[in-house]
């Protein structure tokens, strides 16, 4: 009887060892790093496609205490990769692009961006860019890039986002972007949006963060009313492409941020 006790005892510790496991793939919170044994790569990874997912990888700015410029926990990598691959995931079933399964980590140290059309940065409260950085995401922008910034909330990380920016543009205003305005069409009709909270603040009843109150959708524009930077500030829209396959995270903030994902995609593509 004591052997038996013991096989089931092990068993039930193998299969429960085996759940966490799954749940961990599935979609609960794991330190994945590019190098994690656990995040397996898919066959095609290296395939030819129309689009990737490309993710800025900047340094922190001072006193972020977010693990300077190289570390996972740098701002930079915030839901990577997760939301990078379950984002490519919606993509694929949702349009017609050709897309890539896994995601592309960009620098600014060198001419890579330039092959990269749409470029996702997220925690941008907490980025510093240096002045060649910044010279060189400005020509990016200026020679048709696109990029979209998410995950900062409240007055104190938008200062922060602003110190960088102005001196990427310090020559164009960053402005509210119309209801009207094509990146809302070009796909879905995003008339109707509402803050795309993160899973923290929404544990805790809430949809915002720190004094960021009210979701704000701002852009900067080129010379010909070309959307170069689409700004979701106040708002966690990776949070929601990261646990859209979590129970307890509400359908109506997945849906709402993987539109907006596809749509500026689309927007980046066409215009």
């Amino acid at each position: 009887m004591g052997n038996r006790l013991l096989v089931v005892a092990g068993l039930t510790i193998v299969f429960m060892l085996g759940a966490l496991y799954g749940f961990q793939r599935r979609g609960g919170r794991s330190p994945f790093s590019e190098d994690d044994s656990r995040l397996l790569t898919p066959s095609d990874a290296g395939e030819k496609t129309e689009w990737a997912f490309a993710r800025l990888r900047y340094p922190s700015s001072r006193g972020s205490g977010r693990g300077g410029y190289w570390g996972f926990r740098s701002s930079w990598a915030t839901d990577y990769p997760k939301a990078d691959r379950q984002f490519v995931q919606g993509v694929r079933r949702l349009t017609r692009l050709h897309t890539r399964s896994v995601e592309q980590v960009v620098d600014l140290e060198s001419d890579e961006i330039f092959n990269w059309p749409w470029i996702y940065a997220v925690e941008v409260g907490q980025w510093g860019l240096t002045d060649a950085q910044c010279k060189k995401l400005r020509e990016y922008l200026l020679r048709g890039g696109f990029l979209m910034v998410d995950d900062f909330h409240g007055t104190r990380e938008w200062s922060v986002f602003m110190v960088s920016m102005s001196r990427v543009f310090p020559d164009r205003p960053v402005v509210e972007m119309e209801n009207s305005d094509a990146i809302f069409h070009v796909l879905y009709d995003l008339d109707q949006r509402f803050q795309v909270p993160g899973i923290g603040p929404l544990s805790g009843g809430t949809t915002y963060e720190q004094d960021g109150v009210e979701p704000r959708w701002r852009g900067i524009y080129d010379d010909k009313g070309r959307i170069m930077v689409a700004i979701c500030h106040n708002m966690d829209v990776g949070d929601a492409w990261e646990w859209a396959d979590h129970p307890r995270y509400p359908e109506r903030y997945a849906s709402l941020a993987y539109r907006i994902g596809v749509n500026y995609i689309i927007y980046s593509m066409t215009h």
